[in-house]
């Protein structure tokens, strides 16, 4: 077998930050066209290559190759240690990919492998996304797996997130006569002390267990030193568990504001990407997480399993690297957790069911 850590590094060595993946996307098109029965399809930096022997399941096995704008100078090691810009999210897991695109030729299910771009930044540019939009035929599959950073644990699904801009009125008047107005920054505090009290729901979804948020994140406010202001912006970030439609989390959101605005108060929902749910009823899935002894948790964060779970598809996340490492100074992985990765994923094509 390859050294799943070197081809780790040959890949961090090639950057790959956001709307500047095509040398990597390039790379990959020239390894996956030399494997023999692999149809391979590339609409703009994704790449698509399909296994076409007509068994009864299909695997959707996906990467996305972006990275977050970071050092891109190349990878280093300490030991079985490989540190590098990407190489927790997610190139340890396109190692992966692309060494079982390689080498399992004969799988026990088909498999379609998606190396997409544009994951790290806005959703408007996600490839994924593209890929549905253009081509959805060539994403068909029962189950979809995700190389995201997990730390080797098995995250099913994700919880849903969307983001309001609550602005709150007053009066403009001169701050030597404060009295003569009304302070709509001032009016801010009722509103945050009451997400500071927010209830949040932990439950358990098929056995994951979620844990609900909503956070202020973003505050504006003020017109000049001398002005009491007449505007101010909040802007809220909510999480909530996939037993929840976008539009019941909505109205979850609004019914807790509406006790803290007024006349002449908006609320505006400005971003919204859906939950996904578990799927481990899946007998794939089952699977791979019982043949393997992989924990199984649920995934607090967003990601792009949602896009699958939208279409149908169930979609979990699977990948070498801890998760908080990602996008930080400190990125690194380790030997023992692509090989551990790789371990599972190929045994599910071997076995299958």
């Amino acid at each position: 077998m390859t050294d799943l850590l070197a081809l780790t590094a040959e890949l961090v060595d090639m950057p790959s930050v956001s709307f500047d993946e095509a040398e990597l996307v390039a790379h990959l098109e020239d390894e996956l066209r030399t494997v023999s029965g692999l149809s391979v399809d590339r609409i703009g930096d994704n790449l698509v290559a399909r296994t076409n022997l007509g068994r009864e399941h299909r695997l959707v096995l996906g990467g996305h190759t972006d990275t977050v704008p970071g050092d891109t100078s190349g990878s280093r090691y300490d030991g079985d240690t490989l540190w590098g810009l990407g190489a927790a999210d997610m190139k340890g897991g396109l190692a992966v990919m692309l060494e079982l695109a390689r080498t399992m030729t004969e799988p026990a299910i088909d498999v379609t492998w998606v190396f997409y771009a544009r994951e790290e930044v806005a959703i408007a540019h996600n490839g994924l996304r593209e890929l549905f939009e253009q081509a959805p035929e060539l994403l068909i599959g029962d189950v979809a797996i995700l190389g995201e950073p997990t730390g080797g644990v098995l995250e099913a699904g994700c919880q849903g997130t969307m983001r309001f801009e609550v602005v709150l009125s007053g009066t403009r008047a001169h701050t030597a006569r404060p009295w003569m107005g009304r302070n709509a920054v001032h009016r801010l505090a009722h509103l945050l002390l009451g997400l500071e009290g927010y209830e949040h729901r932990e439950l358990e979804v098929e056995g994951c267990r979620y844990r609900e948020a909503l956070q202020a994140v973003h505050v504006e406010g003020g017109v000049a030193g001398n002005v009491v202001p007449d505007r101010s912006m909040l802007r809220i970030n909510h999480r909530y568990a996939p037993d929840r439609s976008g539009i019941e989390a909505e109205d979850h959101v609004r019914e807790f504001l509406a006790p803290h605005l007024e006349e002449g108060d908006t609320v505006e929902l400005v971003d919204h990407a859906p939950a996904a749910l578990p799927g481990m009823s899946h007998p794939l899935l089952r699977a791979l997480a019982e043949r393997s002894g992989l924990e199984v948790r649920a995934k607090l964060g967003w990601t792009d399993a949602a896009f699958f779970a939208e279409h149908g598809i169930p979609a979990v996340n699977l990948g070498p690297g801890e998760p908080t490492l990602a996008h930080t100074a400190e990125e690194r992985v380790e030997r023992s957790s692509i090989e551990g990765c790789y371990k599972a994923l190929s045994d599910l094509l071997e076995v299958g069911i």
